[in-house]
């Protein structure tokens, strides 16, 4: 219970009239904190004005995946002066270093002292334009880049590991061997092409044709677990999967959370979601992710990468992974998503990776500067990712087999393609072959006549659906004629349910086994729907893991 001297001895409210003093007593949160919890969350919108009473507050952010401490708070100091001044959400994330006690002041609590006493209005006003400027400081510093990347534009092992190392927020340089530049910015003899990619690290190191894995454990992301059982090991770094490790790790199960490249799964491929909840000016797939996942791993869920799952145990529950590492686990939540689908054309395998390839994350845009570029398919993916690329390519040609957009693309979306000079939608039409020696060159289109014309392309990217990609599976979990997970009453309509109990709703044909996301046998594919499913499961695993005799660990 906060008293009027506790609430005197900050600065800010120290020349306050007793009446101002008292209604901030009885209406301000009193907030105890322990080391390493958090008092406001980067990007919060709920404004309030924090006063630290005693202990010491950490001001961190996140820069390119990397936390960095802004400042510091100690006692007689406030914080959240910024947001009540220009209404922003939360610049960093402020955590107590120490045991501390805090004053929060609700938004319409502040403003009815700063009504009675103008100078707290202008003692915030001054101090959030002083931190403004520092901050913009902060953030007109070039980051500094955690590695090198030598390696060809159209040499596939390049193109991977530019791909791994943008979506799991490493920052790097690219140097390019053809660019005239390379000498000065790798600074050293040039890598030879057998050598390629070749990696610097920050410290000096130089790694020739790495493996994502190496790399990975260099760069401090965790490929192997910690600990010897777990109460949910999660298949799949997807929004599914993701959903799943926050919601089972904000609940005190241990969550382990298994992706075999980069967390985001198909979505992070995404270059805009327009229609996501929460968010009214979209979001790309790897922002998306890029939140998930630092969530989950803030909650206290482990996220592996790099590594797959070869097989589980449907009676003990094991996962295990590649290079014989066995994990111990009281339940499975399969969230492993699909494949993408591949063009049965001459030449196509070839080619990925050397101007094919599959979805369009933002971080493919840079290279797709002036550069002619074809897109296959007539969903919303396709029709944001065609948008995206409109700014830097000098043209986007949507190719399109059926007659029109209106069947499968958000009319939102249509509406964005019709008003970009550089787009051109082409229906009744399919790509035919494509043509390049040590990349793609130019691709052959049939249009709705038959006829077959050839056409410069420097880049495709395909759109064209995905398969379930679980012929891994033991025979025990049921799927369907296409491979899709089956679960709750699909399992007994099939069959293939023989317990005592009734399935849960997202249980698999084998008890304590879960499945939710793409996996999943549904009609439903969206990101909203595999979140949803993600952390409904987590609810059912509490409900199996009580049956099955024991509450889940804490901690």
């Amino acid at each position: 219970m906060l008293t009027i001297d506790e609430v005197r001895a900050v600065p800010l409210f120290s020349t306050l009239a007793t009446p101002q003093l008292e209604l901030l007593a009885q209406t301000s949160a009193d907030i105890h904190l322990g080391a390493g919890e958090y008092a406001v969350h980067e990007g919060t919108l709920d404004r309030a004005l924090f006063a630290v009473l005693s202990g010491k507050i950490e001001v961190v952010r996140l820069f390119d995946g990397v936390e960095r401490t802004l400042g510091w708070r100690i006692p007689g100091t406030i914080f959240g002066e910024v947001p009540i001044a220009i209404g922003t959400p939360f610049y960093g994330s402020y955590r107590a270093s120490e045991p501390s006690r805090l004053v929060r002041v609700e938004l319409r609590q502040y403003f009815a002292i700063a009504a009675a006493s103008p100078e707290i209005s202008s003692k915030v006003s001054a101090l959030a334009r002083d931190r403004i400027g520092g901050m913009q400081g902060i953030s007109a510093q070039p980051p500094k880049p955690l590695l090198t990347l030598f390696g060809d534009r159209w040499d596939p092992a390049c193109s991977d590991m530019r791909r791994f190392l943008s979506r799991n927020q490493i920052t790097f340089d690219w140097v390019a061997p053809d660019s005239p530049a390379s000498p000065t910015l790798w600074q050293g003899p040039l890598p030879t092409k057998d050598d390629c990619p070749v990696l610097r690290l920050a410290d000096g190191e130089v790694l020739r044709r790495p493996k994502a894995r190496d790399v990975a454990r260099r760069l401090g992301l965790q490929t192997g677990a910690r600990l010897a059982e777990y109460d949910a090991v999660i298949i799949g770094g997807g929004p599914a999967g993701l959903a799943a490790a926050v919601y089972g790790a904000s609940e005190g199960l241990r969550t382990l959370c298994i992706e075999r490249e980069a967390p985001g799964g198909q979505a992070g491929t995404s270059s805009r979601i327009e229609n996501y909840l929460g968010f009214p000016s979209g979001v790309s797939g790897e922002e998306l992710a890029s939140r998930a996942l630092s969530q989950a791993r803030r909650l206290g869920a482990e996220i592996l990468v790099t590594r797959s799952v070869t097989r589980i145990d449907p009676e003990t529950h094991e996962v295990f992974l590649d290079g014989d590492e066995v994990v111990r686990t009281r339940t499975i939540i399969l969230a492993a998503g699909v494949r993408w689908r591949r063009l049965e054309i001459e030449g196509f395998d070839r080619l990925i990776g050397k101007g094919i390839y599959f979805g369009a994350a933002r971080s493919e845009a840079g290279a797709a500067n002036g550069l002619n570029l074809h897109l296959i398919g007539a969903g919303n993916s396709a029709g944001q990712a065609a948008i995206y690329f409109s700014s830097y390519a000098r043209t986007v040609t949507l190719v399109v087999r059926g007659d029109s957009l209106e069947k499968s693309m958000s009319r939102y979306l249509i509406e964005q393609l019709q008003g970009k000079a550089n787009i051109a939608v082409e229906l009744r039409s399919e790509v035919q072959a494509v043509h390049g020696d040590t990349h793609l060159t130019a691709i052959d289109i049939r249009d709705g006549s038959r006829a077959v014309r050839r056409q410069d392309c420097d880049g495709l990217f395909v759109f064209i659906g995905a398969d379930a990609e679980t012929e891994w599976l033991p025979s025990e979990i049921a799927r369907d004629a296409h491979g899709y997970v089956l679960t709750g009453d699909d399992t007994v309509k099939a069959g293939r349910w023989s317990h005592d109990r009734d399935p849960y709703l997202l249980e698999t044909s084998v008890p304590g086994v879960f499945a939710c996301g793409d996996v999943r046998a549904s009609k439903v594919k969206r990101v909203a729907s595999a979140v949803g499913e993600g952390s409904m499961t987590i609810a059912f695993v509490h409900q199996y893991l009580q049956n099955a005799g024991g509450k889940a660990a804490r901690g």
